[in-house]
């Protein structure tokens, strides 16, 4: 299949190329079109227990959170009259602004106690959005925070709510993604040319990689016309994009150049390139691709969406790399060479640094496996001060005005307002000689502020209870759970913005084992059939598995017990990772980790088939391989490494986890622990029952 594909590239490369410019083109126009359909929210789970009672409330309380929340503040008391006439001018005039369905203030609803501060120089203001989700009132959210916040007739306004926060976050994220690549896209060339020591050859794999990017941001517009994406999934889409469509380009020039420096004519180069190194793209972004689509398992649309964008990647990369590309060396041909800018880059050695550091590896296998181990649980170790949590405004800047607002609102009211606890009973009033007890047990909770008047519509009634935690935190969780176990009226829904987080936590606990065993039993029957071994794709997981450990220890070092902040610039420390990024990291560093993983092991069996032994194979095989991996794992790094320049600290700790693994992984483990692990292995490292041989891809 291989061959045919690569006589048929060469064959008919320019109605490829047109075609293939053709594609782009379109592609582009489509990616144009996505980032305005991004959502900052998708952390809720669907059908929940909070998702019925937010529904509840919606249809029949006709009740719904406020996209806006303002904090409007004083110097004098908020009964002061000409602070009560200022407010009264500021409700109007928001009133009154496109997207606004109605207000609430303490000043409009009589002086309400619960919509005043500690000190009574403060207040809040309620905007509900038309929108039927808050989440999706950002241009509310960017109107009010544009027009408002600061100062109005003598008032400080300070905006937050879910709307400023989808619209500061979605706003954020685009500019820093602009950086990121503007600062990362110029390195990446200058290492590639470095590698390939020619200005030709670094430039062509640039085009595997921005076309991926291209192709897959038009993907995710066609799926957010379907479903919700995450305004996060962009970052995946670059960084990936960037980093896999590089390292699978880098792959075939590589063996491109190798094949031509062989004596082969291009025809020829071009079909060996596809048939070895086309072949290993297949099968690894097969891998890759089975990897990150546990991440649809998530009943999250934020983990979806890094699921869909992660897929999209893959697939636009390996059909970029194995299509066009190919097409595109055959009209280079001997030209690849050309620009020489640094003369030892060009010509692959079979004998070399790599091969000399597998050597002294393999001759000293069992201190190189006990030493890289030991650095390993070193890592590894600050893990057991890991606590998990999910994003909220103190993602952004400490300086950004709704981190500012957040910070604000915290120490100025007793309870979160915005974001009580909601109980819903729809046949209530069947029920409501039980109530007066239900509800005296929830007042007594640690942490319930006061519980909100008892609402009728029909049988069913509703109550809140504003409570003094971050409803997006364990301590919030831990209260959602202890009052789901208090026994309640029959039918009682507990919602809320701390029983949705609750939701989520467990939401994702029930999924994880379903995703871990999916990419498990996939690796490693993708892996067997690539290499023909039992031991080899055991021992790639296990490897992985503690490159992963050793990543989560290094992210709990920084991000929760704040060392090295020069590194990954300021943020505002909660002592917590955001559970759902430490899944997607988790997962994306484990399906690259086992890119390079097929990268190695393709190029050691292709070796050790042609009669090489075991210990020559590995050798000449890390030789081969190793100087692409190693500028793959840092290419990419460089693409991720380039979000630490983010300001949104969920993106800092994407960037920093998925560097700092592949950088660890192509070095302590690909060039490390994997030869020694062979040499100690010897020929069994090939080994499988014979009944199994038959299912393997001979290379």
């Amino acid at each position: 299949m291989f061959e045919k594909l690569g006589h048929s590239m060469v064959r008919r490369r320019k109605s490829v190329l047109a075609l293939f410019i053709v594609a782009l083109i379109a592609c582009g126009a489509m990616a144009g079109l996505a980032i305005p359909r991004l959502s900052g929210g998708g952390y809720s789970v669907p059908n929940s227990d909070s998702a019925k009672a937010y529904k509840y409330i919606v249809d029949t309380f006709h009740a719904k959170d406020p996209a806006v929340v303002l904090e409007v503040k004083s110097s004098t008391s908020i009964t002061d009259p000409a602070v009560v006439a200022s407010a009264a001018a500021l409700e109007k005039a928001v009133s009154t602004e496109p997207g606004v369905e109605k207000t609430l203030s303490y000043w409009s609803a009589g002086g309400a106690p619960s919509l005043a501060s500690k000190d009574q120089k403060a207040a809040y203001l309620f905007i509900y959005s038309t929108a039927s989700d808050p989440v999706n009132a950002r241009p509310l959210g960017k109107l009010i925070s544009t027009k408002y916040e600061g100062t109005f007739q003598g008032l400080h306004i300070y905006a937050n709510g879910v709307a400023i926060f989808s619209s500061a976050i979605n706003e954020k994220i685009s500019k820093d993604l602009a950086l990121a690549e503007g600062i990362s896209i110029p390195l990446i060339f200058i290492l590639l040319l470095f590698v390939f020591g020619g200005l030709i050859a670094s430039v062509t794999p640039l085009i595997v990689g921005l076309s991926a990017i291209i192709g897959s941001l038009a993907i995710i517009y066609l799926v957010s016309l379907v479903t919700g994406v995450s305004i996060f999934a962009l970052n995946l889409i670059t960084g990936m994009g960037l980093g896999l469509g590089i390292d699978y380009a880098l792959l075939m020039v590589n063996r491109f150049r190798e094949e031509l420096h062989h004596g082969q004519d291009v025809e020829s180069a071009i079909v060996n390139t596809v048939r070895t190194a086309g072949k290993t793209v297949f099968y690894s972004g097969i891998t890759v691709f089975i990897t990150l689509a546990s991440l649809t398992f998530f009943p999250l649309m934020f983990l979806k969406s890094f699921g869909y964008a992660g897929m999209a990647v893959v697939a636009v990369a390996v059909v970029a790399a194995l299509v066009p590309f190919p097409a595109i060396l055959a009209l280079m041909g001997h030209r690849i060479d050309k620009f020489v800018v640094r003369k030892g880059a060009i010509t692959p050695k079979s004998d070399g640094r790599w091969a000399q550091t597998a050597r002294f590896v393999m001759r000293r296998p069992v201190a190189v496996v006990v030493l890289s181990l030991t650095v390993l649980a070193v890592i590894a170790s600050p893990v057991r001060n890991i606590v998990f949590s999910q994003a909220d405004a103190r993602v952004m800047p400490a300086s950004s005005a709704i981190a500012i607002a957040d910070a604000m609102a915290t120490a100025d009211f007793p309870g979160h307002e915005g974001s009580p606890i909601e109980f819903v009973i729809p046949d209530g009033t069947s029920v409501a000689s039980e109530l007066p007890a239900y509800e005296a047990k929830i007042s007594s909770l640690k942490g319930i502020v006061r519980l909100g008047p008892e609402q009728t519509v029909g049988n069913a009634i509703r109550f809140s209870a504003v409570h003094t935690m971050n409803a997006r935190t364990n301590e919030a969780q831990a209260l959602i759970t202890t009052i789901r176990a208090i026994p309640a009226p029959a039918g009682t829904l507990v919602g809320g913005v701390a029983a949705d987080y609750a939701d989520t936590q467990n939401g994702i606990a029930r999924t994880l084992p379903w995703a871990l065993g999916w990419v498990g039993i996939g690796v490693l029957i993708l892996l067997f059939l690539f290499t023909g071994s039992v031991i080899l794709p055991i021992k790639a997981v296990i490897l992985n598995g503690l490159s992963l450990a050793a990543m989560m220890g290094a992210l709990t070092w920084i991000f929760i017990d704040g060392h090295m902040t020069w590194l990954v610039g300021s943020f505002i420390n909660t002592g917590t990772l955001d559970t759902s990024m430490v899944i997607l990291i988790s997962i994306v560093t484990f399906g690259l980790s086992m890119d390079y993983e097929v990268f190695l092991l393709s190029r050691i069996k292709e070796e050790h088939e042609a009669g090489m032994t075991n210990v020559d194979a590995v050798a000449t095989g890390l030789q081969r391989s190793a100087r692409i991996i190693t500028a793959a794992a840092v290419l990419l790094a460089i693409a991720f490494a380039a979000f630490l320049t983010s300001g949104v600290t969920n993106i800092k700790s994407l960037g920093f986890g998925v560097a700092f693994a592949v950088l660890l992984d192509a070095t302590i483990v690909r060039g490390l622990l994997v030869p020694a692990l062979m040499r100690l292995f010897g020929e069994r490292n090939w080994w499988a029952p014979k009944w199994m041989e038959r299912f393997t891809i001979s290379h």
